[in-house]
């Protein structure tokens, strides 16, 4: 390469197949400051991404390869848009060769190994990277992540659920510790492999819950959230909602503020976050509002003294995924942090 091309970042992708993979490649290519130069996937290796997914057309000469070390070790920055336990057997080696690492599967999301394994099952290959790897919740550890080698992508709904819950935890203004997360989300959020539960005539016209005896993100929850001020311990119990795109989480808690008082320090602590807003009171955040974003949209409610309401809405592909670990690249790599960031949602 030479002449503009010479001064791109180089960038990777690990599984760049499901759905959170052709996320980062639809916001990507917007990007003017990097070129994918390597994409990889063992099932579809030697098919084009045009071939795949036509309106994707304009990566014509873009194509999936057999996953390689060598052409790995030659990016900048490497996504991993993988199932947990990939990166972590592949991600010391690359960062010896001097690539900074996103994961946006599980494996370096908890600074503790042991309970990791516990979440996870199994032992983590790489249990040294942990201390080092950073949560990456930009509006929490944007300078961190900025200098950071490995950042853990989030997952959907911790994130929608961190930031609902940060100004309070952040000024200890949480009465009681025990927080409850009613959260629903759409299909996408399953991943794409077939399964009988999600397809069409099983999931449209119905609701339900799933994994209420404990779902893997609730030591997420608990473990990130307790980092940012204030244990927490959390009830988290999620739905399957029948869409596609989008999360909301009710969270019900115990603090002495009012709701005016909450809707304050909510409003002060994301003033400089153009990807969170408050919503006027006595509006509810509806997750089309959030729809192909990367914003947040944070609801505050009341009925009772002693008790407040929040309800948080998110798209689980982009800030939930795909999105915020391009914010982390942005941070990493020295761009605007809003570079190639949807703000608006898709509507109708």
């Amino acid at each position: 390469m030479n002449g503009w091309k010479s001064r791109l970042k180089q960038i990777g992708i690990v599984g760049g197949t499901g759905y959170t993979g052709v996320e980062l490649l639809r916001m990507l290519a917007s990007h003017r400051g990097i070129e994918i130069s390597c994409l990889t996937s063992r099932s579809e290796a030697g098919k084009t991404v045009a071939s795949l997914y036509p309106w994707l057309s304009h990566l014509s000469e873009l194509s999936f390869e057999e996953p390689s070390g060598d052409a790995l070790s030659s990016c900048d920055l490497v996504f991993y848009a993988t199932p947990n336990k990939i990166a972590m057997t592949e991600a010391q080696t690359l960062l010896e060769r001097g690539v900074r690492v996103i994961d946006l599967a599980a494996d370096f999301r908890f600074a503790d190994v042991a309970l990791w394994e516990a979440v996870y099952g199994g032992q983590h290959s790489a249990p040294e990277l942990l201390q080092e790897a950073v949560y990456g919740l930009p509006e929490k550890y944007r300078h961190h992540i900025a200098e950071a080698r490995i950042v853990g992508n989030p997952g959907c709904y911790p994130t929608a659920t961190a930031l609902a819950l940060m100004p309070l935890v952040e000024t200890k203004a949480l009465r009681d510790s025990h927080v409850i997360v009613d959260g629903k989300s759409g299909a996408s959020g399953a991943g794409r492999s077939a399964r009988a539960d999600l397809i069409v005539a099983e999931a449209s016209d119905n609701f339900h819950t799933y994994a209420a005896d404990g779902h893997r993100h609730e030591p997420e929850m608990a473990h990130q959230i307790s980092q940012m001020g204030q244990n927490v311990s959390v009830t988290f119990v999620p739905h399957l909602l029948p869409m596609i795109r989008g999360i909301e989480v009710t969270i019900y808690v115990s603090t002495s503020l009012t709701v005016d008082d909450a809707r304050q320090l909510f409003q002060s602590r994301y003033d400089a976050e153009p990807m969170i807003s408050v919503a006027s009171p006595g509006t509810y955040p509806e997750t089309r509002w959030v729809r192909g974003s990367n914003r947040c949209v944070i609801g505050l409610y009341q009925q009772r003294p002693g008790q407040l309401i929040i309800s948080s809405v998110i798209d689980n592909l982009v800030k939930g995924a795909a999105g915020q670990a391009i914010q982390n690249m942005n941070l990493m790599l020295g761009f605007n942090e809003s570079d190639a960031i949807p703000m608006d949602a898709l509507s109708p």
